[in-house]
C-alpha cells in the first residue's frame, strides 16, 4: 500500500466537505407536485405513498395539485424548482405526449431527473348499461353502422386512451367522435349516465365502476388480459397486434438533483411501495407496480414520446389554443 503523503492528507481534507454536503440529506419538508386535480389516480397514488415516505424519511411531504394543460404546469414548476431534493414531481402517461401537442417551457429530457416507473394499469373500453354492446366487435360493427358514428369519453386530449381509439378506428374502420374531459371522473359520469357512448379509462379509474355493473367493460390494452379482469380479451388478442398501449405514472426530480439524493428516494419509494397496506390498496386500484430504477425510466419515456408523439403529429392534435 502507498504511504500518504502531507499533501494528500490535505487534499483528502480540503475535498471531504464537498463529498459530505453532495451526499447530505435535505433537511425541512419536502414537497410532492401533482400536475392533475386532487381525487384522481395520480393524486391518490402520492397521498397513499406519502405517510410510509414521511416515517421513513423523518419529514413533512407537502402535496401541492397543480392542475392544467394536461400537467405540463406541474411539470414546469418542477423543472424549474431548485435541484435540493425537496422538490419531486409525479407524472401521468400525458408527460411523454404533451411535448408534441405545445411548445414546451421546458425539456423533460434535460430539466428533469427521471427518479422511476411507479407503476402501470391497462386501459378499459367499456360502455354503460343503456347500450346494448356485449363485445368489442358489436360496439366496432354499430360504429360504422350509425350515421355520425358514437361517441368515447377520455380523460383528455392525447391521453393514451385517447390515442389508442385513433388508432384502432384506424385499424378497423370503425366511426367514432371523441369527447375530451378535464379528468377522469365527469367522464365516468357521463359514461355510467348514457350521456357518451363509451369510454376509455385506466383499471385505476373503472374498476369499482365495473364490479358494480355500472359500466359493461369490452377490451383492454395491456399485453396481457389484467388479474382483476380475466374475461376481457385485449385488443391485441382482438386482432390489433400494435396496440398495447399501457397507461403509466412516473416519478421525477428538478434537473440536476444531486445523483446520491435521487438513488436514495428511490430506494425509499420502493421500500415504500412494497409496504403492505399501501401496497394492497394500489393492488385493489388495478394499478401493477414496476418501482423501477432512474436508468429504466429513463429509457421508458424517451420510447413513449417517440411512439406516441408521432401518433399526436400524424393526427394534427394541437393543445388548446394552440
Amino acid at each position: 500500500m502507498g504511504k500518504l503523503t502531507r499533501r494528500a492528507v490535505i487534499a483528502g481534507a480540503l475535498t471531504m466537505p464537498f463529498a459530505a454536503k453532495a451526499q447530505e440529506w435535505p433537511s425541512g419538508q419536502m414537497k410532492f407536485i401533482v400536475p392533475f386535480p386532487a381525487g384522481g389516480t395520480l393524486d391518490a397514488i402520492a397521498r397513499l405513498v406519502q405517510p410510509a415516505l414521511q416515517q421513513r424519511l423523518g419529514t413533512t411531504i407537502i402535496i401541492e395539485n397543480r392542475a392544467g394543460a394536461a400537467g405540463s404546469i406541474g411539470a414546469a414548476a418542477a423543472a424549474k424548482s431548485p435541484p435540493d431534493g425537496r422538490t419531486w414531481l409525479f407524472v401521468f402517461d400525458t408527460h411523454a405526449t404533451n411535448p408534441a401537442m405545445q411548445p414546451m417551457p421546458f425539456d423533460s429530457e434535460t430539466d428533469l431527473d427521471p427518479v422511476m416507473l411507479v407503476g402501470t394499469a391497462p386501459n378499459i373500453v367499456a360502455c354503460g348499461p343503456s347500450r346494448p354492446y356485449q363485445t368489442l366487435a358489436e360496439l366496432i360493427a354499430a360504429s360504422k353502422a350509425k350515421s355520425g358514428g358514437l361517441t368515447f369519453a377520455s380523460a383528455g386530449t392525447a391521453s393514451l386512451g385517447h390515442l389508442t381509439m385513433l388508432q384502432l378506428a384506424k385499424r378497423s374502420g370503425a366511426q367514432w367522435t371523441h369527447v375530451a374531459y378535464k379528468g377522469a371522473a365527469p367522464a365516468v359520469n357521463d359514461a355510467i349516465g348514457g350521456h357518451v357512448d363509451m369510454i376509455i379509462a385506466a383499471t385505476t379509474v373503472l374498476n369499482s365502476q365495473i364490479e358494480s355493473k355500472m359500466l359493461r367493460p369490452l377490451a383492454q390494452t395491456g399485453a396481457a388480459r389484467h388479474p382483476t379482469l380475466s374475461d376481457v380479451p385485449t385488443l391485441v388478442e382482438s386482432g390489433y397486434p400494435d396496440l398495447d398501449a399501457t397507461p403509466w405514472w412516473g416519478l421525477y426530480a428538478p434537473g440536476k438533483t444531486p445523483t446520491l439524493m435521487i438513488q436514495r428516494f428511490n430506494a425509499e419509494m420502493v421500500a415504500a411501495l412494497k409496504e403492505e397496506s399501501v401496497a394492497q390498496k394500489l393492488k385493489a386500484m388495478g394499478l401493477t407496480i414496476v418501482a423501477s430504477d432512474p436508468a429504466y425510466m429513463r429509457v421508458f419515456y424517451t420510447k413513449q414520446a417517440q411512439v406516441w408523439g408521432q401518433v399526436v403529429r400524424d393526427n394534427g392534435l394541437k393543445a388548446e389554443g394552440g
